[in-house]
């Protein structure tokens, strides 16, 4: 593998939507037998009895009966088990999320919690998601079969946010340093392996430095440098284990053209040199 996959939900559908009820020993998505991968897309999982487990970014997330959980595009994962699990799956495009939505889904700076679900909410969950996958099933040809896919949907993905939105006690109006926070860590995804300096962050957000890092800290307890480095360290630890790029190819995917400096910079963050991590995790 020289590189992760990505997998791109266009090529499976042209609704913008996959959905699965599972069962044990079933495949909750076929692009999950290649192996670790990365989505184009939105997860969502919701185990109804039974258990399982997804391996994501480095850290296996087992899920209990009732658990709620999601996978934000880009995440590389891949499935551990899932041989006495039932329940819902969800492949969805980014498109077919409202921005609030995505804002919940996307603000955080470290990897998101499943959500335990009381048993009347996930009687609700159970009886929407029916509903849903009973018109996703229907004759795609029925006169607005589009419309009433996407407004069901729609209820799913909003009550969802709200449903996290609620576990983070964050209901009303978020704080100033909050939203900033929120708007730093889309930023950091997407230019990560361009962007290393906390001053260029700081004048893409039309702020000073000193305040964004007042805002980091105030929120996450760590400053904009910290952040920035966590991010270049986990998609190196992704590349070293999931690819077979050498160091120096991936000193360059993310933005380095020294790879001596890079290594240095691995080093001093995890405590290994980059050919330690990977002959470690492959061993």
């Amino acid at each position: 593998m020289s590189a992760i996959p990505m997998h791109q939900l266009q090529d499976r559908t042209e609704r913008g939507l996959e959905m699965e009820y599972f069962i044990p020993g079933g495949k909750t998505d076929e692009s999950e037998t290649l192996g670790a991968h990365r989505d184009d897309h939105y997860l969502f999982f919701l185990v109804e009895s039974g258990s399982a487990q997804l391996m994501i970014d480095f850290e296996l997330i087992s899920f209990l009966p009732g658990m709620l959980y999601f996978v934000l595009p880009g995440q590389v994962h891949h499935r551990i088990d899932n041989e006495a699990a039932y329940g819902w799956f969800l492949a969805v495009d980014t498109g077919l999320l409202t921005p609030e939505q995505r804002l919940v889904f996307e603000q955080r700076l470290t990897l998101q919690r499943p959500i335990v679900l009381l048993p009347d909410e996930q009687e609700r969950y159970h009886n929407l998601l029916q509903q849903l996958y009973l018109h996703y099933s229907s004759d795609a040809a029925r006169p607005f079969y589009r419309q009433v896919l996407y407004s069901l949907l729609q209820a799913f993905t909003g009550v969802v946010a709200a449903q996290y939105r609620d576990a983070e006690n964050t209901g009303g109006q978020l704080s100033r340093k909050a939203e900033l926070a929120q708007a730093f860590k889309t930023l950091l995804t997407s230019h990560v392996r361009s962007v290393k300096s906390p001053s260029d962050y700081a004048e893409k957000l039309n702020v000073s430095t000193a305040y964004l890092n007042e805002a980091l800290k105030k929120i996450s307890g760590m400053p904009v440098s910290y952040w920035i480095m966590q991010e270049v360290t986990l998609e190196a630890r992704r590349l070293l284990y999931y690819s077979q790029l050498n160091v120096k190819e991936i000193a360059y995917e993310l933005g380095y053209e020294d790879h001596t400096y890079f290594s240095r910079l691995f080093r001093q963050h995890t405590g290994m040199t980059p050919l330690a991590f990977r002959r470690l995790y492959h061993e």
